[in-house]
């Protein structure tokens, strides 16, 4: 929580991490808030959200800039609801004290949700995938992306725009993938897939090359470290790196006793690795899946039982 406690801080915030070790609980105490320009160690959604959040109720205009562009739902969302809010460059900014209006707001399907079967898709012999409903903001769909450079079949359909958001049905079909170099600015837009992406790049033929990603460490679990450790439990060969990893994909994978971390996007993530591993695949715990979706296994039988 140190990254918010930072920037509310220099906006006279009055919050504390409770055992001094910029991790929660948190003790906040209501203080008039103050208009700051902060600049973002980070490409965080997060971070600059809480920022803009936060401007909302200082005196002034509090900007954020960022060092690449990370994903803009909040800004979005803000103009919507009628906050004076834009963005130039690398910079959002918003003006304290709007008055706003309620909305009728349609939630598309998450990205991030709908990954795990973008790359089942790819990787899962015989497959033919319609994922209807999901948001694409470019700040937020970097995987289609790097699975399009990977070599993947993959189409955007029905593209529309929903509450200010794009959106699109994504068909997938079985690919031969190659790997592919995933760094620099694409990374905020597709941090949270990274180990999906690692298991579609141990299908893939050649290397995949993964860096500028080391916000990686510090997720639900050090997830450099826990894609690498249940990759190679799995038979693959994958080296480690302190921004990123390194895969040399095509090697069969095996089944392998999976080391969840409590890690929602790491249970989900070697799930789909799962579907095409020769043996059976367990996990220390696949309830942490319920994080962000309660029926992910459900929708697994259900797609495999069609």
């Amino acid at each position: 929580m140190g990254r918010i406690i930072t920037p509310l801080t220099q906006m006279n915030a009055n919050i504390r991490s409770i055992k001094d070790n910029s991790c929660a609980p948190l003790e906040i105490g209501g203080s008039p808030l103050k208009a700051i320009h902060y600049d973002s160690p980070v490409a965080s959604a997060q971070v600059k959200s809480c920022v803009l959040l936060a401007g909302l109720y200082a005196d002034g205009v509090t900007s954020v800039t960022e060092p690449v562009i990370s994903r803009n739902h909040t800004e979005l969302m803000l103009s919507d609801f009628g906050a004076d809010i834009k963005s130039e460059g690398l910079t959002a900014s918003i003006v304290g004290g709007p008055k706003l209006v309620g909305q009728r707001i349609e939630v598309p399907g998450d990205i991030s949700s709908a990954a795990y079967f973008i790359v089942a898709g790819l990787i899962c012999p015989n497959s033919d995938l319609l994922i209807k409903n999901v948001n694409t903001n470019p700040t937020r769909a970097g995987i289609i992306k790097v699975a399009q450079d990977m070599g993947g079949n993959i189409e955007l359909l029905n593209e529309r725009i929903v509450s200010g958001e794009p959106v699109a049905d994504i068909h997938v079909t079985t690919s031969e993938l190659k790997g592919c170099q995933v760094s620099g600015d694409i990374i905020p837009a597709l941090i949270d897939e990274i180990p999906v992406i690692a298991v579609m790049a141990a299908c893939a033929s050649g290397t995949t090359v993964i860096k500028d990603a080391a916000e990686l460490k510090v997720k639900e679990s050090d997830r450099i470290a826990t894609v690498t450790e249940n990759l190679k439990a799995m038979g693959c060969d994958i080296t480690p790196t302190d921004d990123g990893m390194i895969i040399n994909g095509g090697k069969p994978l095996h089944g392998a006793i999976v080391n969840t971390y409590l890690d929602h996007r790491i249970a989900m993530s070697f799930a789909i690795a799962g579907l095409v591993a020769e043996g059976e695949t367990t996990f220390d715990n696949e309830d942490c899946c319920c994080i962000s979706y309660p029926d992910f296994f459900q929708t697994i039988l259900q797609i495999i039982n069609k």
